[in-house]
């Protein structure tokens, strides 16, 4: 068990660097990984979900009714923020349909749930951002479709009821199921909560090798585009969600969860809602899967300038206090 706990700890510690590894590999020889199959993207991403729910805990919703006016402003920056800056870089790049779609379904979707880890890292509210991922993952099945219709229905025809009928099988089923057997299991499942690193990676990395390594020679015409797009609306996710959060007056541990929470979407549902519900608009799951490689990469560049801003301000104190 020992040897499992240190090789999900690696994995958990260079999932960026895996994932942009295999990333590349699916896009320069996407035989290697024409075995993976995107039929699996919607278990794959269940797996992931029910993993997140192991993590949980009844007194993590507790921190909601503690300070409810920080979780629904997260939850408001979250919904209004993420889904309305995707629509406008559509517009701003002149993007086709089906790739728009893509970018505006990574907008509409809840928080990432690599978030509260670089939220922790970053010396923010992990509370928050716990708080934060819960209730906006519990709002998607009826906020991902009711958004997605509003800024892609004019181009696509938007099956509300079952993109709510998806979301709730590969996304809240499962994470309530997680949350059940973590109650009525918790010696065990604390223990195998350990080995969750490696299994969340290996099935974001596994959605990661389907969709690239199927769609490769469409990457390799507008790839560059794509990546514009998915670092500008994640960066721009950041900086307008600590933006919010310092005008209303929020310290600096909570900008830092709202920034990271609002930058980091949870980019696999994307990748399954686009494959599942958009497969006439194959460019529609490249979006998701790119986003699922930058922003672990920005997510952990970030939380290293949040750190070094920390330790700067504890220098100051202490130079102050001497």
């Amino acid at each position: 068990m020992k040897t499992l706990e240190k090789v999900s700890n690696f994995v958990g510690k260079w999932m960026a660097l895996i994932v942009l590894v295999v990333a590349a590999l699916a896009l320069f020889a996407p035989a290697t990984c024409s075995w993976i199959k995107t039929s699996w993207i919607n278990t794959l991403l269940g797996v992931v979900m029910f993993g997140m729910g192991l993590t949980l805990k009844a007194s993590d919703f507790a921190e909601v009714f503690k300070r409810p006016k920080d979780v629904i402003l997260g939850a408001v920056c979250q919904f209004t923020l993420m889904p309305l800056l995707a629509f406008l870089l559509t517009k701003l790049f002149r993007l086709s349909p089906e790739l728009a779609v893509g970018v505006i379904l990574v907008g509409t979707c809840p928080g990432g749930t690599s978030s509260n880890v670089m939220t922790y890292l970053s010396h923010g509210d992990v509370p928050l951002s716990v708080s934060m991922t819960a209730v906006s993952t519990l709002l998607a099945p009826v906020m991902t479709p009711l958004l997605t219709l509003l800024y892609a229905g004019q181009t696509v025809d938007v099956n509300v009821v079952a993109m709510f009928l998806s979301v709730v099988k590969v996304v809240l089923f499962p994470i309530v199921l997680g949350l059940v057997a973590n109650h009525f299991f918790g010696e065990f499942t604390q223990k195998a909560a350990k080995a969750l690193p490696l299994v969340s990676t290996t099935a974001i990395v596994l959605i990661v090798g389907a969709v690239v390594s199927a769609n490769s020679a469409r990457i390799m015409t507008s790839g560059l585009l794509i990546l514009a797009v998915v670092i500008c609306h994640n960066l721009l996710g950041y900086l307008t969600g600590y933006a919010v959060a310092k005008v209303l007056g929020l310290d600096t541990t909570k900008c830092r969860a709202i920034s990271i929470e609002v930058g980091m979407q949870n980019s696999g549902l994307a990748t399954s809602l686009a494959a599942t519900h958009f497969a006439q608009y194959p460019l529609a799951t490249i979006p998701g899967a790119v986003f699922s490689v930058w922003h672990n990469i920005s997510g952990a560049l970030l939380a290293g300038f949040f750190n070094h801003q920390s330790a700067k301000q504890a220098e100051t104190a202490a130079a102050v206090a001497h």
